[in-house]
């Protein structure tokens, strides 16, 4: 394989997005750390799920479509994320950052165009969430309100992912109907929590129990995970993530929490940290070769990033919860961030040592 150096710089700003996401994200919890501007806090959210993770699925998008102006939504998207990373946020970053997921609207309907499915359709409507959000954010919307409807963007993409992937095993019309049924119950509340933000977001809540029960359910990781090597590291990453995604749907439903606080700290953070990035974890040996042109062999390492980033959410959640475990929270915070630098220096070293894997477990 040889390297597509193109891409390179584009994946570098998602990954600095993300260790810039990070280190607000100490900073607002507490740790003693330098901050250029003052209302930079503010930037910690977008950067984490529109600069790393916006950038990530866009250029990933690009790289499936095969056509060049496909390459402008990871642009757009990584231009903005730029402008939030070295500067105070202010509208030019949203722009852009809108344009971009704009532009991957359309990819994902020119794919959609060529394949008609479910799954497509499922990843394009995630898009439209993404789009939606950015156009309240550009608006004015506070970031608490215009959240739920990036976390609609993650969720449904991946779910469409699975989804596809979940077509090798022909299910019936009726796993087919559950899946559509949970889908639409968390696009409708986060839809809802627009007008009734409580109601909403308890309804978005039962819609991440439903789709995490489908997933247990029906997704190929219940059957791979009994295999070895990478096939079984995936398979536990993916498990372990929907575990995650089944919490965030019970905080939602019980609290319907609205507004900044720790219940909603531990909502958001279940299902960004534990749901999304377990995701990525999982997929990175496969979504890295294929954007960098570069193999990235299996390691039994890996299990260390993964052990981290569940490490730390659990004693985030429950400094979260418990109000006399409340310094927990900061701590789980700091291992949120060891697991992610975990992951970039094992990912790292596995792209530079190269050859094959030759790890079994």
């Amino acid at each position: 394989m040889r390297l597509a150096a193109r891409r390179v710089p584009l994946l570098v700003v998602g990954l600095l997005s993300m260790a810039c996401g990070m280190w607000l994200g100490l900073v607002r919890l507490g740790w003693n750390l330098p901050l250029p501007w003052q209302d930079q806090l503010i930037a910690h959210g977008p950067l984490m799920v529109c600069g790393f993770l916006g950038t990530l699925i866009s250029l990933e998008r690009a790289v499936g479509l095969g056509s060049r102006w496909g390459y402008a939504a990871p642009v757009l998207v990584a231009a903005g994320a730029v402008m939030l990373d070295l500067g105070p946020l202010g509208p030019c970053a949203p722009l852009l950052i809108m344009a971009g997921s704009l532009v991957m609207v359309a990819i994902f309907v020119v794919v959609w165009r060529r394949h008609p499915s479910l799954f497509m359709a499922t990843m394009t409507i995630g898009a439209l969430a993404w789009t939606a959000g950015n156009v309240q954010w550009l608006g004015g919307a506070p970031i608490y309100r215009v959240v739920f409807w990036w976390l609609t963007f993650l969720v449904l993409t991946i779910a469409g992912e699975r989804l596809e992937l979940n077509r090798l095993l022909r299910p019936a019309p009726v796993v087919r109907w559950e899946f559509v049924v949970a889908v639409a119950t968390v696009l409708g509340g986060v839809a809802a929590a627009t007008w009734w933000p409580e109601p909403g977001v308890r309804a978005m809540g039962a819609g991440l129990i439903a789709l995490t029960l489908w997933l247990a359910r029906h997704d190929v990781a219940r059957r791979t995970v009994y295999q070895r090597g990478l096939t079984r590291f995936m398979a536990v990453s993916l498990l372990g993530g929907y575990a995650w995604l089944g919490a965030g749907g019970v905080i939602a439903a019980v609290s319907g929490v609205t507004t900044p606080g720790v219940v909603y700290d531990a909502l958001l953070h279940a299902v960004f940290v534990g749901f999304v990035m377990s995701m990525v974890f999982a997929h990175a040996p496969i979504i890295f070769p294929a954007v960098l042109g570069v193999p990235l062999p299996y390691r039994r390492s890996f299990y260390l990033h993964v052990g981290v980033l569940h490490l730390s959410l659990i004693v985030r959640v429950v400094g979260d919860l418990v109000e006399e475990l409340g310094r927990w929270r900061s701590w789980g915070g700091l291992l949120n961030a060891v697991a992610l630098l975990l992951f970039m220096v094992n990912t790292g070293r596995s792209m530079a040592l190269g050859g094959p894997c030759g790890e079994s477990l």
